[in-house]
C-alpha cells in the first residue's frame, strides 16, 4: 500500500479535483483505493457524495476527537465509507473506491491535538510527540487496511497538525498549483517545511521517514492558439528554476466540467461522454495518473 498526500499552501488550486479523478481513474484501473479527506472544508466528501444523502455518517472528525479525549486511538477502519455510485461504476472494472470523510469541525482538532502536546512550540519534548505525529501512520498499518492498493490524502491548506500526521504517514506528496504567481510561491516554502518536519521527526524517531515529492501539478491552465498563455509558462519556468518536479501533463481550465461532476457525485474522469471539452479534460486526467503511477511504482 502506497501513501500519497496531496497538498498546497493556498487553496483554490484543484487540489480537491485531482485528488478525487485520480482516486476514481485508479479505481477504474482495477485498483483498491482509500481516499482520506482531511480538508474541514469536507470537498472531496462532497465530491462522492451528495449533501442531502450524507446526514449522519461518520468521520474523521470524530476519529481525531476520540484520541484526544482518551489519549487512546481507536480504530480507523470503522469510518471508512464505500461511496454507491462511483462503487457502481468501478466494482464491475475490479476496483473498489472507498473514502473517510470529513466536516467542517475538523478545523478545532489542531488546536486539541497541539494543546495535548504543550502548545505549537517545542513539540519534540513532549514524551507524546510520536503519538500524535504518527497516529495516521499507525493507524493506516493495522492488518484492516492491507487489502487497500493505494491510500490519497486530501490536506488541508496549511502546515497545522493534521496535516503533519498525513505527511509523516505518506510515501509520496503531490503538489497542484495553479500557473500563477501566488500559487507557485508558497512551493518553495513548503518543500523547506517538508524538510524540516522530516529532519526535526528522524532525529527522535526510530524509523525514519523520507515522503518523496513526486512533482508539481499545473491545474486550471488556460490556453490560446499557440498554447498556454504566456504569464502561466513563466509562472512553470519559475518552479523548474527552484528545482522542483514538475509533472508534463497539465490539467486545463473547465469549471463546466467540475461543477457537473460535483452535482453527480462523481468525478470527471467518470462521467458519461460528453462535449469535446469534457473529453479533452478526462484525457488529460487519465495521462496524469498514469504518469504518477510512473513516477511513483504505486
Amino acid at each position: 500500500m502506497s501513501v500519497v498526500s496531496v497538498i498546497n499552501y493556498k487553496g483554490g488550486v484543484g487540489k480537491t479535483t485531482l485528488t478525487a479523478n485520480i482516486g476514481a481513474e485508479l479505481a477504474a484501473r482495477g485498483r483498491k483505493v482509500l481516499l482520506i479527506d482531511l480538508d474541514p472544508q469536507a470537498s472531496l466528501t462532497y465530491s462522492f457524495y451528495l449533501p442531502a444523502d450524507f446526514d449522519e455518517q461518520p468521520t474523521i472528525r470524530a476519529w481525531f476527537e476520540a484520541f484526544v479525549a482518551t489519549r487512546a486511538p481507536e480504530s480507523l477502519f470503522r469510518y471508512v465509507l464505500a461511496p454507491h455510485t462511483v462503487n457502481a461504476i468501478v466494482q464491475p472494472l475490479g476496483g473498489h473506491l472507498h473514502l473517510i470523510a470529513s466536516q467542517l469541525g475538523l478545523v478545532d482538532v489542531d488546536l486539541d491535538l497541539a494543546a495535548g502536546l504543550g502548545g505549537s512550540r517545542f513539540q519534540r519534548s513532549s514524551p507524546r510527540y510520536l503519538q500524535v505525529y504518527r497516529l495516521l501512520a499507525d493507524a493506516l498499518a493495522d492488518p484492516s487496511f492491507a487489502g487497500y492498493d493505494t491510500v490519497l490524502i486530501d490536506c488541508p491548506p496549511n502546515f497545522n497538525l493534521v496535516t503533519r500526521t498525513a505527511l509523516v504517514a505518506s510515501d509520496y506528496v503531490v503538489v497542484p498549483a495553479r500557473p500563477d504567481y501566488l500559487s507557485t510561491l508558497g512551493i518553495d516554502l513548503l518543500r523547506n517545511r517538508l524538510s524540516r518536519l522530516v529532519e526535526e521527526y528522524n532525529e527522535v524517531a526510530e524509523h525514519p521517514i523520507n515522503p518523496e515529492v513526486a512533482g508539481v501539478v499545473y491545474t486550471m491552465v488556460q490556453y490560446t492558439a499557440s498554447g498556454p498563455l504566456v504569464s502561466q509558462r513563466n509562472s512553470v519556468e519559475e518552479t523548474t528554476r527552484i528545482e522542483m518536479p514538475v509533472f508534463r501533463q497539465t490539467i486545463r481550465d473547465n469549471k463546466t466540467a467540475v461543477t457537473e461532476a460535483g452535482q453527480r457525485a462523481v468525478p470527471a474522469v467518470l462521467a458519461p461522454q460528453g462535449s469535446a471539452a469534457v473529453e479533452t479534460l478526462r484525457y488529460e486526467l487519465q495521462q496524469l495518473t498514469s504518469e504518477l503511477l510512473a513516477r511513483t511504482r504505486l
